[in-house]
């Protein structure tokens, strides 16, 4: 009887965090990340100003205008008196939700058709032609007529703030679907050629079941990276809508909103477009290092090193 005891094995995930952990970037992008969800989620419960209050009396409102930071208003204030931070955090917490809701039906639709066009033969020759043509159709344009055509009915059925958002995030989401979806139809492709999924099919298993156990699992790695990198287009393009004032209504800021906002103000009160602008930047920055993290730490030939 041996007193050498065996060494529990690692499960997949702590490799995968293991390597993930010697990608600098990726863990600073991952602090930054956690820090904005807490500054927009947390902060409004510690920081109670209403950021859609204006003061009724002319007067003031006119002294309190455009003020640089203070104690009082630690990132100034707008052209109408409403305090900045409070509106970072509301106006975050609506572009990261779109992002995360964005990415979401974005990468539903891509997964489904690229395992569909991987694994069915038949359907890779239409499925594949219908994301070329999406590809190829400009997206900005294409979102501007859709929020043109879909805004007010959407409004008039959910309101002003639940409609616009709706017609955001399926808007972004329904023209940002192709990368994800040639990602994951070159992996099924591949995927189909392993041994493992020649034995599987050998024995008889249905194409259900061999997508949904062994071919999913495996694609994990791309959808997760795609996934990461999504969020960020998705704010971008959000914040781009906003800007071009085809987004949210002017009463329900967005980091893009208040860039629109500001914009005319930016030789007078530069800080009004700088405190919206490094909240994106910094969003988008650190989601794309944590997607290079993932790439790296998912890739079993890496994380092996």
């Amino acid at each position: 009887m041996t007193d050498l005891a065996l060494e529990k094995p690692r499960s997949q995930w702590a490799d995968v965090w293991s390597q993930f952990k010697t990608h600098k970037g990726a863990l600073v992008g991952l602090v930054v990340f956690a820090s904005l969800i807490f500054f927009v989620s947390i902060g409004p419960l510690i920081w109670t100003k209403d950021p859609t209050f204006i003061n009724p009396d002319a007067a003031t409102m006119i002294k309190t205008r455009n003020k640089p930071p203070s104690l009082e208003f630690p990132l100034g204030t707008d052209q109408l008196g409403r305090d900045m931070l409070a509106r970072m955090m509301k106006g975050g917490q609506v572009s990261i939700a779109v992002g995360l809701v964005a990415m979401t039906i974005s990468i539903l639709l891509g997964t489904l058709v690229g395992v569909m066009a991987g694994y069915f033969k038949r359907l890779d020759g239409p499925l594949m032609r219908l994301t070329d043509l999406f590809l190829a159709l400009p997206l900005l344009p294409l979102l501007l007529v859709m929020v043109l055509l879909f805004r007010d009915p959407l409004a008039a059925a959910f309101g002003p703030e639940g409609g616009t958002f709706l017609l955001i995030v399926s808007a972004i989401g329904v023209t940002s679907w192709m990368q994800a979806a040639r990602v994951v139809r070159g992996e099924v492709l591949a995927l189909k050629e392993r041994e493992f999924v020649l034995a599987a099919r050998s024995i008889g298993t249905p194409s259900r079941r061999m997508i949904l156990r062994h071919i999913l699992p495996n694609v994990v790695s791309p959808i997760m990276v795609a996934a990461t990198l999504g969020i960020a287009n998705a704010i971008i393009t959000e914040s781009a809508l906003s800007f071009l004032g085809l987004g949210f209504p002017p009463d329900f800021p967005t980091w893009g909103r208040l860039l629109f906002d500001g914009a005319e103000y930016i030789q007078n009160y530069p800080q009004r477009v700088f405190w919206p602008g490094v909240a994106i930047s910094l969003t988008v920055l650190s989601v794309n290092y944590i997607g290079d993290g993932l790439r790296d730490a998912l890739d079993p030939r890496i994380r092996g090193r």
